[in-house]
């Protein structure tokens, strides 16, 4: 079976279970439309992320064109500007709603990544002598600017959505949309960097159709290019879908009023400004915990999903090349995994507590750190698996925090912004591991390793194990009371 059709009926799957879960026993209308809703917001971000990541695949199409030092200092630019973006793109998606934050992105990334193409022709064409570097930190840095808009939107939409005892679930359906979305990017941006290759062969109405538009009859140069232009062109597609299905709240659908049970019920009369959302979120502790969380998660995923196969392109893993080449589609399963079993652990054994998974999850990732560390070259396939184990549990931290514990504790009135402060702390790691990690395994340090990837990973997963311990019981007041009550009204009598 092709990696596409694994991963179509891994959507399937998801879908059923979406349905299938349903506690709150919602009408069959509001599943469905709700569906509706989430579907094309969740599919806009996927492929957000396809415009995000096809970086790292442009990176090795580059070759020596650029080193490790300077695509680590290009990802840390892109990493940075998305975390403090938040200060601005959180409370002004939570006053202007999430739809519209939605399509900001998408069509903010599309055009920063036609640049980005445009910029590799130029350099790979000869058409200029500027080297990739510069150009790129800055016009990355805007993309994910963008790209910032995205998560926040989505956790806008969704809390006024799902109830509380539902986000668990959703958490992993978000986990799942962006490991479809790391799909894209390292399955089909790969291929498209392969079949846009000058001697390349084209076998499928796909193929033929990228060589037609990238790579006309008489071309002598690579269309590397071609890997920035394709997800732009899609996001425009899901711009259309997004304006014309997305509805923010269930009201505006024509349903009731849900109360949700997040920290904004009977709140929800307030108005706050800008500011009183910075404050509100910046100056809650168990916010800046879950931030604290976020920031390790973000320096294992990325650590991991940004170096693997740039590490795999530069030490021969013989016995684990499997690996190697379905990296995309393994990301998305394990991504799946992961995601699911965060949230379902999350709802049924922990009474959507989000710091229980959370901690059993950092504790799981330093294991599989101290595997890579010890295996590293001498069993390339233990370190593929280890890493892939890793992607599954950070994905299910991942959804966790960013997906469904900043909505829960941010509450309706402050859902992206709480999700931009958390988002952010995410991409802050990765910022932090871009550079160090590509100082370390980079030519310019003269005591530089591959072995240090691993080992600068393993504290982060230790620090993520602790802070996720303290807020183990954590839950907002108005989930509790709902939760004590929903088990009142459940248990047997006498």
């Amino acid at each position: 079976m092709s990696s596409l059709g694994i991963v179509a009926i891994s959507l399937i799957a998801v879908i059923g279970i979406y349905f299938y879960n349903n506690p709150l026993k919602h009408g069959p209308w509001f599943l469905s439309r709700r569906f509706i809703n989430w579907f094309p917001l969740g599919m806009t971000y996927a492929f957000l992320y396809m415009g995000r990541y096809n970086l790292t695949v442009a990176k090795n199409a580059f070759g020596s064109l650029m080193g490790n030092e300077d695509f680590g200092w290009v990802f840390f630019a892109g990493t940075v500007t998305y975390a403090f973006s938040f200060l601005v793109n959180g409370p002004l998606v939570d006053r202007i709603g999430g739809k519209k934050g939605i399509i900001i992105a998408a069509i903010g990334s599309s055009v920063a990544n036609v640049v980005l193409g445009v910029i590799t022709w130029l350099v790979l064409t000869g058409r200029t002598k500027i080297p990739l570097f510069w150009p790129f930190v800055w016009i990355y840095a805007l993309n994910m600017y963008f790209q910032s808009y995205g998560a926040v939107s989505i956790i806008k939409v969704k809390a006024n959505w799902f109830h509380v005892r539902e986000r668990g679930v959703f958490g992993a359906i978000f986990g799942t949309l962006i490991s479809f979305g790391v799909y894209f990017a390292f399955e089909w941006g790969q291929a498209i960097v392969d079949v846009t290759k000058v001697h390349a062969g084209a076998d499928s109405f796909v193929a033929r159709l990228l060589r037609t538009i990238f790579v006309p009859g008489g071309a002598t140069q690579d269309a590397t290019w071609a890997v920035f232009f394709v997800p732009a062109a899609i996001m425009v597609v899901w711009v259309v879908l997004d304006a014309w299905l997305i509805e923010e709240t269930p009201e505006d659908a024509g349903f009731p009023h849900l109360d949700v049970h997040d920290a904004s019920t009977g709140h929800m009369h307030e108005t706050y400004t800008m500011l009183d959302l910075l404050k509100k979120v910046i100056f809650n502790p168990i916010m800046l915990m879950l931030g604290g969380v976020s920031l390790t998660a973000g320096v294992l995923r990325n650590g991991i999903m940004q170096w693997y196969t740039v590490f795999a392109n530069q030490v021969p893993q013989q016995g684990a090349e499997g690996i190697l080449h379905n990296w995309g589609l393994l990301l998305c399963l394990f991504g799946i995994v992961g995601g699911f079993a965060g949230g379902l652990i999350s709802d049924r054994f922990f009474q959507s507590r989000r710091g229980p998974p959370a901690a059993i999850f950092c504790a799981f990732m330093l294991m599989m750190a101290a595997v890579m560390a010890m295996n590293l070259f001498k069993f390339p396939f233990m370190v593929g698996v280890a890493a892939l184990l890793i992607v599954a549990a950070v994905t299910g931290v991942h959804s966790l925090m960013s997906g469904t514990a900043a909505a829960d504790f941010g509450g309706r009135k402050a859902a992206a912004t709480g999700s931009g402060l958390i988002d952010g702390c995410v991409y802050l790691g990765s910022g932090i591991q871009s550079v160090c990690v590509g100082y370390l395994t980079g030519t310019k340090w003269t005591g530089h390793s591959w072995q240090w990837w691993p080992i600068f990973l393993m504290p982060f997963a230790l620090v993520g194990v602790f802070i996720a311990y303290r807020i183990w019981n954590e839950l907002p007041a108005a989930t509790r009371k709902y939760i004590n009550e929903h088990e009142q009204k459940s248990a047997p009598t006498a």
